[in-house]
């Protein structure tokens, strides 16, 4: 678990409206996200039982699909 130091922002009435993050720990939260979420797309493609494409091959579809360059 990522430890991080927030500010709970009340409003008028007490209620809690919004957390500040200081940047370091807001991108450290961001990044374990994207593991997070890394792992997930893996068990699912690990799960689907598809075809197996070389990366090279998934990698000028997505390019042409979106047409950009990794």
């Amino acid at each position: 678990m990522i430890k991080v130091k927030e500010r709970i922002v009340l409003d008028e009435n007490g209620r809690k409206v919004s957390v500040i993050l200081n940047v370091k720990d807001y991108k450290r939260l961001l990044d374990y996200i994207e593991d997070i979420e890394d792992v997930i797309a893996y068990d699912k493609a690990k799960s689907a039982k598809r075809e197996v494409i070389p990366f090279e091959q998934a990698v000028k579809e997505i390019e042409a699909k979106y047409e950009t360059k990794f």
